[in-house]
């Protein structure tokens, strides 16, 4: 279970605050206007941004200060991070590790990744020779096999045409089954949470402090565009 104490957050002059607690093993979208934080937010949580004050505890357990790599949660940015000079294999053996040589069951496990999100064949194609949905593949892989109970979403199908939009959503929420430690995920993509009717936090006035179900949100018709 994920905790948010009393958490603030500052860049310069902007600062965002957040006291959300006992999210469990649920999706939850973020939703707010643009600017409003919502990324940045996501960056905090995952450790690639300090917090000013506050606490995030994970099962209880005070998380704040430990590094990305540390923390329960795997990040999909909107860009994919994937290294252009690597290949589809090597990019995502990053999830497991930074070394050149990978041991047989290493291998197994990255080639085992490649396959469920439909890149088998695909392991020595680098970066520049994939579609746009390919490499978004490519990134989701990584991201899964880096088997974390929490996975935070921060638009990363946004630049998909529609079509390709929904064929990634769906192969998300497969894997995440297939996934048995992913229990809890949070993504700025409202869509995804109509899609599958699942939770809602808020951020208004740079402030995360509603949590709903989508159709309480719409049904006291919360306006802040």
């Amino acid at each position: 279970m994920l905790d948010l104490q009393n958490l603030k957050i500052r860049q310069g002059s902007f600062q965002l605050t957040a006291s959300l607690c006992g999210l469990d093993a649920k999706i939850y979208a973020i939703m707010g206007p643009s600017g409003a934080g919502k990324s940045t937010f996501l960056a905090a949580l995952a450790g690639f941004l300090p917090v000013s004050s506050g606490a995030v505890l994970w099962n209880g357990q005070n998380i704040t200060g430990l590094r990305p790599a540390q923390r329960p949660m795997a990040m999909l940015f909107q860009d994919n991070n994937l290294f252009p000079h690597l290949s589809a294999k090597r990019n995502v053996a990053l999830a497991l590790t930074q070394r050149r040589y990978l041991s047989s069951i290493r291998q197994e496990q990255v080639k085992a990744a490649l396959s469920r999100v439909g890149l088998g064949g695909f392991e020595a194609s680098k970066p520049g020779e994939l579609s746009g949905g390919q490499q978004s593949r490519v990134a989701l892989a990584r991201v899964l096999l880096q088997d974390k109970p929490i996975l935070l979403l921060d638009e990363p199908f946004t630049a998909l045409g529609p079509a390709l939009k929904n064929e990634m959503l769906d192969l998300l929420q497969i894997a995440c089954r297939f996934n048995f430690r992913t229990k809890e995920t949070l993504t700025c993509d409202i869509y995804f949470c109509v899609i599958f009717r699942r939770f809602l936090i808020v951020c208004f006035l740079c402030s995360f402090f509603y949590c709903s179900t989508i159709k309480n949100f719409f049904k006291f018709n919360i306006h802040f565009y």
